[in-house]
């Protein structure tokens, strides 16, 4: 069997079920997440696997959105993080400065769960410019709080899919700090959260050395090679000793997940 790279390949594991890569990408992501966990989630991708995770393992789990929204449990997966469906499952909603400068700045939220338009081999996100700053190719959406979760957070994850575009040898603009250029800025700079302490991918799984703080495939999913991940990853890829190989999607994650998908794309219609 050969898991491939495009969002939406089909993959079958042993079992007979059939999944995308996209959905092991947020399967895995999801299982990282521990039950008793207070989580700043980023829309998309992050979304996603945390509210899957909400929906399985971790029915305690604790979300927080950027717009105030403490303990929200959406039926559907919000378009922004201004939607209706986060304020009307919350436990209650607070102003956006105290979210920022009590709830994250105060060190109560445990993880930070976010995405990526580039990712470099130290962790920095960039989610503001393609290109060079004064003649981009693409300018996205910009910052929003990411910044301030990724220094704040006790910790970060984040997930995207797997490619030379997004997974760069070094990001063309640093919008969240990781390590920084070099691996060694994050602690000179006094910013003393653990960081980027996960990535998960289509393809992969990525942690940081412990002593160089560059990302470093711990595990491959079910059905792809160590070739297919050097070829996506724009710089020179290391592979732990001890690689280890995602469990695959069970029954349950697949079917509470494309419910999850469904039930928003019809209320979203």
């Amino acid at each position: 069997m050969s898991a491939q790279q495009a969002d939406g390949d089909d993959t079958s594991g042993g079992d007979g079920l059939d999944w995308t890569t996209s959905e092991m990408m947020t399967i895995a992501a999801s299982r990282a997440l521990d039950p008793d966990d207070v989580c700043f989630v980023g829309i998309g991708a992050p979304s996603a696997a945390c509210n899957l995770a909400r929906l399985t393992r971790a029915p305690d789990l604790t979300l927080i959105y950027e717009s105030g929204t403490l303990g929200t449990r959406p039926e559907v997966l919000p378009l922004s993080i201004g939607d209706g469906e986060l304020s009307e499952t919350a436990v209650t909603t607070v102003s956006v400065p105290e979210m920022f400068r009590y709830w994250l700045q105060g060190g109560h939220v445990d993880v930070g769960f976010l995405g990526a338009a580039q990712l470099d081999r130290y962790g920095n996100i960039n989610t503001t410019v393609i290109g060079d700053w004064d003649d981009p190719k693409v300018r996205l959406p910009g910052a929003g709080g990411a910044p301030e979760i990724a220094s704040q957070c006790g910790k970060v994850f984040v997930t995207l899919a797997h490619s030379t575009r997004s997974m760069v040898e070094q990001v063309d603009f640093t919008t969240s700090l990781g390590f920084g250029p070099t691996g060694t800025e994050r602690a000179a700079l006094g910013v003393m959260t653990a960081g980027p302490a996960l990535v998960v991918t289509d393809l992969a799984i990525l942690e940081p050395d412990p002593d160089d703080h560059e990302l470093v495939v711990t595990a491959l999913h079910p059905g792809v090679t160590r070739d297919q991940v050097a070829a996506a990853t724009g710089w020179a890829v290391r592979f732990a000793d001890d690689l280890a190989t995602s469990p695959p999607p069970t029954a349950e994650e697949l079917q509470v997940l494309r419910d999850l998908h469904a039930r928003t794309e019809a209320a979203h219609a």
